[in-house]
């Protein structure tokens, strides 16, 4: 075993081998891959081997894509064979809300060239014929190119082409312990020795929160037992011309797939999953499997046997019982961990054999060149905060396990784990009907009403009570509560320099002054979008989308250099936000501050310490909606007192509360682009149409690479325009592709109903053909071609006068 090197990886399961395989394929050999015992010795050996394309999440999809290449052609390479069978597979929809779920899906597949086809019953009985349909199966979604795998085969095909480039495997050697050196590198003790390596991945499968605790990280993971049964000899299965696809069943909870002449069926089932060493697992269990407990599974697996009914007379050849890991949102961890330079998760998938290789391929790109070419925000363990741990994984990892199979519908927030986070506001706006999302763990109102909301693919029972927000706030003024958003304050002599070096705009160049600025990686990828606000010369106070706060507040830290005088601090959870906005926002505030609001006084993109209510604040007068307005920012002790004074005051003016929902109508309104949506990490400011906030004349991280995108050293592939829609039910949600005729060149990124105007209108990357104006395409929604036309200005006040008014 080598005593020094690059990549130390703990784990070998499919997701450490296959990062160990694309490490080596970028070019990083030097690596290391320590397992306690054998590879796949874990959980992976015991997996049922599915490898499924379906998929809600476009990256994701990305991931599953990639692994099914990987697992079909990797023996042309290594010359052993990853047992692949692809025998396709078939998802059955019962519901409405199912079959548009599938419409999405198709048309999302599509985009990222994964084939599908949508399948009436008579036609899932032709590639399914062991399935009974009746009475429920409305449509199918058929993927031919799904199938499944040898966990073991795979996993060891990935090891022998890495092994082929250089890496190296310590197989039946623990990692014992890990520490942080003096030169920021990472000792890992092992049963087999020392080993000092520049980064450290923990790949560890269900013992990760063990080796995070090494290092004193928390890990939001938990493992819950997965039972399959497999049959005896089936004579219809037997008699099959070729193998059947794989199925799953949302009424059963199950996957059916064909195992020699018998079958696997495997539920999850929807109540009472069992979770599996919470307090720790046995470091010496290899190969291990969970007692089985078939009573679980009794309810499920006789809706199975009335889909196959074939399978009601089976004999049980063996059950598998063992733990799968899990996280809060049914996702993998891939990436840095919070506050440790060059440590890395790659672990926590609930579908490991599927998504190994993938999220291998994507981490290594992420370690070997600091950017991905895919958008990974939904993989990096940064999406959870310190609130996630204990009561919050359990409780959501149990329930992801439940819902494995159900349809995930928009605007949808489960109950599970929550509420973890309120602000001093909740109670208030609880009883006056606020519908609560949940993001990094806070409680945000969505938009307030009486009643739950019935959800939809479509517009749903929301649309009009959002519209109803949306038009008071146009005509009248409106408060929302802003807490859940990062805020970090920079401060210190070299403040300045940090923030400008990171940050492609222009800073505030006087004290008061205010900037929207994106900081990108070195390829020019958009990583950050923060508002800052100048306080003083070496202090700097900054916003960002609270998903982000741990991110954004790693981002600042990693890049001040070792002779910077620098302190970055995150003050989000004592600081309050009220946004008051609306053309009589500054007759409301007026009289509750002695400050002078005046255009004069107080202009657009400015801030000032003031009292608002008798309360200290920082007024910042900013709006994402596009109205007159101010940000109220203050201790969150004073939060009660200044929303009372505000509603006080606004009363005879019509002061209306608002929720996330309209203020995201309003923001399209302005064609505001929100970061995570039209602005991620794999786009630059170039194609994103950035230009009016990237300063071409400064230095900044990432220059070079905006300035070579931006002179077109290679051609534009798409670019982002703002469209509206024609007529139809539904709006866009994001990810449906873009079409020149049968041609796919690209996906919506956003869209809602415009309440303002009486249209549908989106955000989508398209061919650069089809930027100007007028310019016309379709967008597949719902299963229906619906045509866009490119416009040149918002649909709502173009010129910002009612901002500045």
């Amino acid at each position: 075993m080598r005593d020094e090197v690059r990549v130390a990886i703990v784990g070998g399961g499919a997701m450490g081998v296959g990062l160990l395989y694309f490490l080596a394929h970028e070019g990083w050999t030097d690596t290391l891959l320590i397992e306690k015992d054998e590879l796949t010795s874990g959980s992976t050996w015991h997996a049922a081997g599915l490898i499924p394309h379906f998929i809600g999440d476009l990256n994701t999809a990305k991931i599953h894509r990639d692994t099914a290449d990987l697992y079909r052609n990797i023996h042309h390479e290594t010359g052993m064979h990853a047992g692949w069978h692809g025998c396709g597979a078939v998802r059955l929809a019962r519901t409405d809300d199912e079959v548009d779920w599938f419409y999405y899906v198709h048309g999302m597949l599509a985009s990222i060239g994964v084939e599908s086809h949508l399948l009436g019953p008579m036609q899932i009985n032709e590639v399914a014929p062991l399935l009974d349909l009746k009475p429920d199966v409305g449509l199918g979604l058929w993927t031919p190119d799904d199938g499944w795998t040898d966990p073991s085969a795979a996993t060891n095909s990935m090891a022998a082409g890495a092994r082929n480039l250089g890496a190296e495997i310590s197989r039946k050697n623990r990692a014992l312990d890990m520490n942080q050196l003096a030169d920021g590198r990472w000792e890992v003790l092992t049963e087999k020795g020392r080993v000092v390596a520049e980064h450290v991945v923990n790949a560890a499968g269900c013992h990760t929160p063990q080796v995070g605790a090494m290092v004193g990280l928390e890990t939001p993971i938990e493992s819950v037992v997965h039972q399959y049964l497999v049959t005896e000899r089936i004579e219809e299965v037997a008699a099959l011309d070729t193998e059947h696809p794989v199925v799953r069943d949302p009424r059963s909870s199950c996957y059916y797939r064909q195992e020699h002449d018998g079958l696997i069926i495997g539920p999850y089932e929807r109540e009472d999953a069992k979770e599996y060493g919470v307090g720790g697992i046995d470091w010496d269990l290899t190969f291990h499997l969970t007692p089985v407990e078939l009573d679980r599974l009794l309810p499920w697996l006789d809706l199975a046997a009335q889909r196959l009914p074939c399978f009601a007379g089976a004999g049980i050849k063996q059950v598998v019982s063992g733990p799968i890991t899990h996280t809060p949102d049914a996702g993998f961890l891939m990436g840095p961990a919070p506050g440790l330079r060059n440590y890395w998760y790659c672990a926590g998938a609930s579908i490991g054999i599927t998504q190994g290789p993938g999220a291998g391929k994507y981490l290594a790109q992420w370690m070997v060149h600091g950017q991905t070419e895919i958008n990974v925000a939904n993989m990096d363990p940064r999406r959870f905060g310190p609130y996630a741990p204990g009561r919050y994984t359990h409780e959501r990892s149990i329930d992801e396990f439940h819902e494995m199979y159900q349809v995930r519908m928009p605007n949808e927030y489960r109950d599970a784990g929550r509420p973890m986070k309120k602000t001093p506001l909740y109670d208030t706006l609880d009883t006056k009907g606020a519908r609560w999302q949940e993001v990094w763990g806070w409680e945000r109102a969505m938009y307030f009403s009486p009643q739950p909301e019935v959800y939809s693919f479509r517009r749903s029972s929301a649309h009009d009570e959002v519209g109803t927000e949306v038009r008071a706030i146009r005509d009248r003024v409106g408060v929302a509560d802003l807490t859940a958003f990062a805020k970090f304050m920079v401060t210190g002599p070299d403040a300045a320099a940090l923030l400008d070096r990171l940050s492609a705009n222009r800073l505030p160049a006087r004290d008061g002054g205010i900037r929207l600025v994106h900081m990108l990686t070195t390829r020019g990828g958009i990583e950050s979008e923060m508002t800052i606000t100048r306080l003083g010369e070496q202090r700097f106070y900054l916003n960002s989308a609270i998903t982000a706060q741990w991110h954004d507040f790693d981002w600042l830290s990693s890049h001040i250099r070792p002779d910077e005088k620098v302190t970055v601090e995150d003050v989000t959870d004592r600081t309050g936000i009220l946004a008051v906005t609306g053309p009589l926002s500054r007759d409301l505030l007026a009289p509750l501050t002695d400050a002078d609001l005046t255009n004069r006084a107080f202009p657009w993109l400015t801030s000032q310490q003031i009292e608002v209510a008798g309360a200290p604040c920082v007024a910042l007068r900013v709006s994402y909606v596009g109205e007159l307005g101010w940000e109220i920012h203050m201790s969150l002790e004073h939060m009660v007192k200044v929303y009372q004074a505000i509603h006080q005051a606004g009363a005879s003016l019509g002061i209306i509360d608002f929720g996330s929902r309209a203020m995201n109508v309003m923001r399209l309104e302005k064609a505001y682009k929100a970061h995570g949506a039209e602005l991620t990490t794999e786009i630059t400011p170039v194609e994103a149409r950035l230009d009016r906030f990237i300063a071409y004349d400064k230095e900044f991280q990432g220059r070079a690479a905006t300035i070579a995108r931006r002179d077109q050293t290679e051609p534009l592939t798409m670019v982002l325009v703002y469209a509206q829609l024609d007529e139809g039910d539904a709006d866009c949600l994001g990810n449906e592709p873009t079409y020149d005729g049968d041609r796919i060149m690209g996906i919506t990124t956003s869209g809602t109903w415009a309440h303002s105007v009486g249209r549908s209108i989106l955000f989508a990357y398209v061919d650069p053909d089809f930027e100007a104006p007028g310019s016309q395409f379709e967008v597949g929604i719902m299963n229906r071609r619906r045509t866009a036309t490119v416009l040149a200005e918002p649909v709502w006040d173009p010129s910002s006068a009612r901002l500045r008014g």
